[in-house]
């Protein structure tokens, strides 16, 4: 597995608003993600995977344990982490291009070469062409792939994605797994994913972490050998949804 890039020790969360007495929104969980790896949270709604994500990207902060990127703990956002959530949050005002060159200008990047990255970002996410449209002219996954574009402007070691193409129709749904499996081995990038669909998880995941909610924590890991492109008609992956399907169901 190499190196790793993510390290979770005994990572807990409780919040403040929750109720005396309620368990815990994430237990002690303890989780490894080699360098280049591309890991997939999956389970139902409110086990924490989502929490667990946002500590990682330091948009939360731990109640006990520790969260680390490449060595270091994790104290807030950057620090080599780039995010894409569900929905773009592009900013409206701003081109697909002026979007990209915005993170590329964030982290010091002069504007001509910011604009020569932005070009070559929207290419790789199939997009030239549009760099001069606004996010309101673009479909629903045009809008997704410029915010993957955006997020690798920033240049980061680790891409986080919560749930990002959550609100497509499953046929723009499948096509954009394909884009990001793509674009993930152009970049090779550390992936940190998040769902709550099964299949995704599968078509997408180097290995994937299954949660059980409240308090969440991990009740399977099973790492996908299968070659890339997958097919859902693969006995090894049938195989291996039922075993998930299983597991989603401990409470």
């Amino acid at each position: 597995m190499g190196r790793a890039a993510i390290e979770l020790s005994g990572v807990g969360k409780l919040f403040a608003a929750d109720r005396a007495g309620s368990p815990p929104v994430l237990g002690s969980v303890d989780l490894t993600i080699g360098d280049n790896e591309f890991v997939v949270l999956l389970g139902r709604s409110g086990c924490g995977k989502t929490t667990l994500l946002n500590i990682v990207a330091g948009l939360e902060q731990a109640t006990s344990g520790v969260a680390r990127v490449a060595g270091r703990p994790v104290t807030g956002p950057g620090g080599g982490k780039g995010m894409v959530f569900q929905q773009n949050a592009l900013f409206p005002w701003l081109t697909a291009a002026r979007n990209v060159m915005f993170a590329a200008e964030n982290r010091g990047v002069g504007r001509a070469d910011a604009q020569a990255l932005a070009d070559d970002l929207l290419r790789l996410v199939g997009l030239e062409g549009v760099g001069d449209k606004y996010p309101a002219e673009l479909s629903g996954g045009m809008q997704q792939r410029v915010a993957i574009a955006r997020a690798l402007a920033l240049d980061p070691d680790i891409l986080l994605m919560d749930e990002p193409f959550g609100a497509l129709d499953e046929l723009t749904r499948n096509e954009m797994q394909d884009e990001l499996l793509r674009v993930w081995q152009a970049r090779r990038k550390t992936v940190l994913f998040v769902t709550h669909s099964i299949w995704e998880a599968l078509m997408l995941a180097d290995r994937i972490v299954v949660l059980a909610p409240r308090p969440g924590r991990i009740v399977l890991e099973r790492r996908i050998d299968e070659p890339r492109p997958r097919s859902r008609s693969s006995l090894s992956l049938v195989e291996t949804h039922e075993a998930i399907w299983q597991a989603l169901q401990e409470r």
